[in-house]
């Protein structure tokens, strides 16, 4: 028997004679590493981490940002710059940075004696290689970009082996922050180089992270162990050396209950995505509970403004102000969630609250739909020449809850006269059949990280390739407008003032429906299990993490 299965297997006896030391485990802030203070970091261990999906490729590029796969990469690649849960950037493998007054030349510096696990020098050639991989990808073959690497990007140079300088069209004041994005993981130009198809193979692909790819199964598993010379971790979570666990292994199960079970059971570490209604329960047992905030978009819907009724302002209005927000957080969450203030999460740098746009208001919801000419009929379904109030939703498989807000906000809604249309996809068919919106698609919901509010203004339209979100384009002058002043800005202060704008009138128009701040990623762990860290898009980092005795 391994000391770890000695371990677990008195994990429950433990919790059953130490429900004092976990619960003062518990006190520590959600989003950040438990207290160490009782317990020192101790060489050796492997642990189990249970997880509902592995997605469908591993091509770095296309599966970086995915909730799933990024777990897998956080591990086993680094970034330049570090984010913390609160947004703060520190630096990583790029020591320092400057840029000029416009924001559209930058100059990073890369720390010496990094290497990738191919044994290649992570230098500033192979920056400058993943900086044009993620603007441009390959499409052509398969690999996309990084969908918020600025758009505004031209080139960069390798000034010598530790400098880049990177130059972009126009001012970029997000640029740095989203080197810390999820999406930004560096990869060895040797792995870049190589076909899609070769890089669909996690164990071709070689990072710079602490830990390596030992063998994986496709829709199975994914085990990682340490990287014994690794040596260059950001310094904000206070350890730079070799991580303390030996492996990780992430293994699918895709029932939520079996994968709570087996953390219960001492037969693995951690359980993502539990039931929010299962946290109070498994608090009270001594088991640690995470339900970080990432940096991003509220959970909310994107209202395709093509398609009838949403082409109506007060329409949009009505369907703002017709849903109960607080019975949402009461019903189907706990106390642990946030009520939305804006369509970015309330810890996002230039958040602004904005709550009075989203009371609700059912009676002003009525009085809206009855001046659109959206009349009830006998049998409570509102209707305008002869078509009945509809909406489709389609639950987003990325959010474990979705389907559940879904049922309740279609119950909202059918009091005041909406006819409600519930779709539910496995991951693989919502992202080919209503991932990122589509003509047919009313709502689409959003559960979407970010790591800086500059970007937001350039995703909304389909300025600079876009995304459009609203399907727009360019009709609403006033969107355009506060979108190039906020992507012109070269600082905050500058930004700020139209960053607030920005969110009141999205809200106000109706352009996009928030229901509730996301924790799209829970975490329930054995309290053997100490020092894990969340990051700004609130993924766990097991790096600085080990098996207490």
């Amino acid at each position: 028997m391994t000391e770890r299965t000695t371990l677990l297997s008195l994990s429950r006896r433990r919790l059953l004679i130490s429900t004092s030391a976990a619960a003062a485990a518990l006190l520590a802030p959600k989003g950040f590493t438990p207290a160490r203070a009782a317990d020192s970091p101790r060489e050796g261990g492997d642990i189990t981490f249970l997880i509902d999906s592995l997605g469908d490729t591993w091509i770095p590029n296309n599966s970086a940002i995915s909730s799933f796969q990024g777990h897998i990469w956080g591990h086993v690649t680094d970034k330049l710059f570090y984010v913390d849960a609160e947004g703060k950037v520190s630096p990583w493998l790029a020591e320092r940075w400057e840029q000029n007054d416009a924001a559209t030349e930058f100059t990073l510096h890369i720390k010496s004696g990094v290497t990738f696990s191919d044994g290649s020098t992570l230098d500033a050639a192979a920056v400058v290689a993943n900086l044009d991989i993620w603007y441009g990808g390959r499409k052509n073959e398969g690999i996309n970009p990084i969908g918020l690497f600025p758009k505004t990007y031209d080139h960069a140079k390798a000034v010598n082996a530790t400098t880049v300088r990177v130059f972009f069209k126009k001012p970029t004041l997000g640029f740095i922050p989203t080197l810390g994005y999820h999406g930004s993981i560096l990869i060895s130009p040797k792995s870049i180089a190589q076909p899609a198809s070769e890089q669909a193979d996690l164990s071709k692909t070689s990072g710079s992270g602490p830990y390596v790819v030992d063998s994986w199964k496709e829709g199975d598993f994914v085990k990682l162990v340490k990287r014994k010379d690794y040596n260059w971790g950001p310094a904000a979570v206070g350890h730079t050396g070799p991580a303390f666990l030996d492996s990780i292994t992430y293994k699918l199960v895709s029932e939520p209950s079996l994968r709570v079970a087996s953390v219960q059971s001492g037969q693995a570490d951690v359980a993502y995505n539990a039931s929010p209604q299962e946290l109070k329960s498994l608090k009270e047992e001594g088991f640690t509970i995470a339900t970080p905030r990432y940096l991003g978009f509220v959970n909310g819907w994107a209202i395709n403004t093509k398609l009838a009724p949403f082409d109506d302002l007060k329409v949009r209005q009505a369907l703002q102000a017709g849903i109960n927000r607080q019975e949402i957080i009461d019903t189907v969450y706990t106390s642990d969630w946030q009520l939305a203030k804006s369509f970015i999460q309330s810890n996002v740098p230039g958040a602004t609250d904005h709550s009075a746009l989203l009371a609700y208001d059912p009676g002003k919801a009525e009085k809206l739909l009855d001046e659109a000419g959206w009349l009830k009929g006998a049998d409570g379904i509102r209707a305008k020449n002869g078509k009945p109030l509809t909406i489709a939703l389609h639950s987003n498989p990325y959010l474990a809850t979705s389907k559940s807000i879904d049922e309740l906000i279609a119950q909202q809604l059918g009091k005041i006269g909406w006819k409600v249309d519930i779709r539910a996809y496995d991951v693989v068919t919502f992202g080919e059949k209503v991932k990122y919106g589509g003509p047919a698609v009313p709502a689409y919901e959003v559960t979407r990280s970010f790591i800086d509010a500059g970007t937001v203004a350039g995703i909304l339209t389909n300025a600079n390739n876009g995304e459009n979100w609203f399907a727009l384009d360019d009709r609403d002058a006033k969107l355009n407008d506060l979108r190039d002043r906020i992507a012109g800005a070269a600082s905050i202060d500058v930004r700020k003032p139209v960053l607030d704008e920005l969110q009141e009138y999205v809200l106000e128009q109706g352009y996009f429906i928030p229901r509730t701040q996301i924790v799209q990623r829970i975490y329930v762990q054995s309290p053997l299990l100490k020092g894990e860290v969340y990051n700004g898009v609130a993924y766990a980092s097991y790096y600085t993490a080990f098996v207490s005795d």
